[in-house]
């Protein structure tokens, strides 16, 4: 079976194509970098992504707050995450890199601010 994909990893964007058999990656074409191929091999068997998001600060400068994950998670467990993340809300100050929720889902990945937000 043929399977294509767009790798993400760079701003290459190399268009890589896959030949699978029996569950097994016969060849790789197209991928630019060592990283395309690991890209790919992640994609087939165990597709991670990242998050960034905002939530909510109170009695800040500014109404919101960006965040986002220490660690890419199972691509199967975003919607359990985001469900957690939009519950949020911080009181200023908070600074980048504050840690708004520790392992978040036991995914071994942290809910980070990723802007500062003084207090009102």
């Amino acid at each position: 079976m043929i399977k294509k994909f767009t790798c993400i990893i760079c701003p290459n964007g190399c268009e890589v194509t896959v030949d699978i058999h029996s569950n097994e990656i016969v060849s790789i074409t197209g991928a630019n970098c060592k990283r395309g191929r690991e890209y790919v091999h992640q994609e087939l068997t165990d597709p991670r992504r990242n998050i960034a998001s905002s939530i909510l600060v109170e009695d800040g400068e500014l109404p919101l707050a960006s965040v986002r994950l220490t660690k890419p998670i199972p691509k199967d467990k975003i919607f359990d995450v985001m469900q957690i993340i939009k519950k949020q809300r911080v009181k200023a100050p908070v600074s980048i890199g504050q840690i708004v929720v520790a392992n978040i889902c036991d995914l071994d990945s942290d809910v980070i601010i990723t802007k500062n937000v003084a207090a009102k």
